[in-house]
């Protein structure tokens, strides 16, 4: 089953138990894939889902951190719990030790040496761990190591 199924079965999964808080996010994710769909006129492969699911996540981790600087508890916890449910989808994400292994192994297979080839670095690396780590700390890590 591919990740726009399960979406739908989720769907109509919480449909059915009445949750509708979960029921509203899956909508607002499965009209996002929707209207990529449209604009593509084409029907959008896992990796394409992953990518708009990802994304869906930083938005949400971006909005959190800027309501938990203005103070704004009341909508902090639904942006969690929304975070929560989007995270199911996404495959199991890498620890910070993982992380530095694929970032160091990389940094040897390009022949990077200096803060210069962050570029390189990136555009290699991120294929390899798509999905699976964020985009910041996997370039926390990359600058750490070739300093």
């Amino acid at each position: 089953m591919n990740l726009s199924e399960r979406l739908n079965e989720d769907m109509k999964q919480a449909m059915r138990s009445k949750d509708k808080f979960k029921l509203s996010t899956i909508r607002m994710v499965r009209a996002t894939i929707k209207n990529l769909e449209i604009d593509l006129k084409r029907t959008l492969d896992d990796n394409e889902v992953l990518d708009i699911l990802s994304r869906e996540i930083k938005q949400r981790k971006d909005a959190l951190q800027e309501f938990q600087k203005a103070g704004r508890d009341d909508l902090v916890a639904p942006l969690a719990d929304e975070i929560k449910i989007i995270a199911v989808y996404l495959p199991e994400q890498l620890s910070e030790e993982e992380i530095k292994v694929i970032v160091q192994q990389t940094i040897q297979e390009t022949g990077a040496s200096s803060k210069a080839d962050i570029g390189k670095v990136m555009s290699a690396l991120m294929p390899k761990v798509k999905g699976r780590a964020d985009g910041k700390l996997v370039n926390q890590a990359v600058q750490q190591l070739l300093q």
